[in-house]
């Protein structure tokens, strides 16, 4: 609701006698009202206290109120259409619509999607961007100064298996480099699994030179890197990710085991089996946290500690948010601990996202089976752009690619971001593409439709009579653009971009019913036209809004 409807309702009810927090809610009917207040506070039976105060509100001049109901024990306030809309479309058309100073003077960081050199770019790391990416859009229209950043470990035991293989059967770079890496460690895994006990030494010992800095191995490596570093950039670009820094595991390695050092001399690390280095956090119901390995190597959890300490340094934030996959809260659980125990006392949280899934289970970089992101645009793109073509024999091949470039992203992107993050999902190429029910090509091509109403109504000449808005769907829409604000703060508080997916659905569904319903420009009173002309255009710039916030552009159109 907006924050000047609200105002008026707070006003007239304290006039009558209501005291303290008055909040307001949807009624579960569209007969039943457009807002309710709850008379459980108020000191009596909710019931006898909703009738008493009907009877107490003055409404006589008040424009937006046409009835007001007692439905049990709530007071229920029918609006009217025409003073809505005229409320509503002042706010709707200010630039910063929705915006709001929640974060003012608040610094926060949100690292993602971390992925690892050497590796392929799957839809897992794709479904972190379509979290993360709606996160940094959502903290900078709340006030808060963001910083995007990207964790990348470029130093593991992964980059070890890629490096060992490539030597091992004099391995070449064909096409892609990037990808070609990532399918060169899949099967690298693939081999050393079948042949662990023969090959283990060897790994240990490339380890050993990569840690140590040998220069041929390092050559090696700074070559290999470079691709996957080169590759993840068009990526990123690609999906609109705007990295303000990118931190290497290779940078923070070696602070990490100072700090691991440094734990130990406190006594709150300790010395465990085989001389590797652990805390015990089984009071806090968090297992051993393994910091060192016995042969004197770092885990993740080495570097994460010296990155923690990086990001407040450096970057002065308030809060730093790291977005994973759901099987590594525990993980994430232990660090925080660790820190905690060590003094830290910055703000860290975690978001956890479900795993996508082929249809034979989970993904596995190691074993080979995973869906890469650009086959899985290219899918996409290519099915698009044979049934885009169809439709459109008139376009030219720059009109068409363009188009469904624009197409193929938004399809990608919202069939991740439409489910909260936590859920497993299973990726619906049928579904996903669609252009009726709750997918991307639905809610663009409501987008297209009001942009094609916009140019037919341009010789629109009628007054802007908002009372002539009078129709159920109209009032439906209208409170729709009027929750806009709310929805981005509640999408924010719950780290859950799926917030903002359904808003648009929504607004996109009730936009069609109405336009099913009623004749936007075919009318005889060209002042209803008008009126219902820029509420369409209205309506068309919030699921704009909207859709951007999700990094997803809109198409001219379809």
């Amino acid at each position: 609701m907006l924050q000047i409807i609200e105002s008026q309702l707070k006003d007239l009810l304290e006039k009558a006698g209501v005291t303290g927090k008055i909040e307001f809610s949807k009624p579960p009917k569209a007969d039943m009202g457009d807002v309710a207040f709850a008379c459980f506070e108020l000191g009596g039976n909710p019931r006898e206290e909703a009738a008493k105060l009907v009877e107490k509100l003055e409404v006589d001049g008040f424009k937006l109120i046409d009835e007001i109901k007692a439905f049990g024990p709530y007071v229920n306030f029918f609006f009217n259409t025409g003073e809505l809309a005229r409320l509503t479309l002042e706010e709707v058309n200010k630039k910063d619509y929705g915006s709001n100073n929640v974060g003012k003077d608040k610094k926060v960081l949100v690292e993602y999607p971390s992925q690892n050199t050497h590796k392929e770019f799957h839809i897992g790391h794709f479904r972190n961007i379509c979290i993360g990416n709606p996160l940094v859009q959502l903290y900078r229209k709340s006030g808060y100064k963001i910083i995007p950043m990207n964790y990348v470990n470029d130093f593991g035991r992964h980059v070890v298996k890629a490096l060992w293989y490539m030597q091992k059967f004099d391995k070449k770079p064909d096409g892609n480099k990037q990808k070609w890496l990532g399918e060169i460690y899949a099967q690298a895994s693939k081999y050393i699994e079948e042949h662990k006990e023969e090959v283990t030494p060897e790994l240990d010992e490339l380890q050993t030179k990569l840690e140590a800095h040998d220069p041929e191995t390092m050559k090696l490596f700074e070559e290999t890197k470079s691709w996957s570093v080169e590759g993840f950039k068009k990526i990123m670009d690609e999906l609109e990710v705007e990295h303000d820094s990118i931190v290497y595991e290779s940078e923070v390695k070696d602070r990490g085991q100072e700090i691991v050092d440094e734990l130990l001399k406190k006594g709150i690390a300790e010395v465990g089996e085989g001389g590797a280095i652990i805390i015990d956090l089984e009071k806090q119901n968090l297992d051993i946290a393994l910091l060192r390995k016995s042969n004197g190597g770092g885990v993740y959890l080495t570097s994460d500690l010296a990155l923690a300490e990086k990001k407040f340094k450096k970057y002065k934030v308030d809060e730093s948010i790291n977005i994973t996959g759901t099987e590594q809260n525990h993980y994430f659980s232990q660090l925080f601990k660790v820190l905690e125990l060590n003094g830290f006392k910055h703000k860290m949280s975690h978001i956890g996202y479900g795993l996508v899934n082929l249809s034979s289970g989970k993904m596995s970089s190691r074993a080979g089976n995973v869906v890469l992101y650009e086959d899985l645009r290219d899918e996409v793109f290519a099915s698009l752009k044979k049934e885009t073509v169809d439709r459109h024999s008139d376009w030219n091949e720059e009109q068409v690619e363009k188009n469904v470039h624009i197409l193929t992203q938004a399809v990608l992107k919202f069939t991740m971001q439409k489910h909260e993050s936590n859920k497993n999902i299973t990726f619906d190429m049928e579904e996903a593409m669609s252009f009726d029910g709750y997918s991307a090509p639905y809610l663009l091509y409501a987008v297209a439709r009001i942009n094609s109403i916009k140019k037919k109504g341009d010789s629109t000449k009628g007054k802007e009579d908002f009372s002539l808005l009078k129709e159920i769907e109209e009032k439906k829409l209208l409170m729709l653009l009027g929750e806009y604000g709310e929805v981005v703060k509640k999408a924010l508080e719950n780290y859950n971009p799926s917030t903002i997916a359904r808003y648009c659905f929504d607004l996109a569904q009730a936009f069609n019913d109405f336009y099913n319903k009623h004749s936007i420009l075919n009318v005889e009173d060209q002042d209803l036209a008008n009126v219902r002309l820029i509420l369409s255009i209205s309506v068309g710039q919030v699921l704009t809004k909207s859709l951007k916030l999700l990094t997803i552009d809109t198409v001219e159109e379809m």
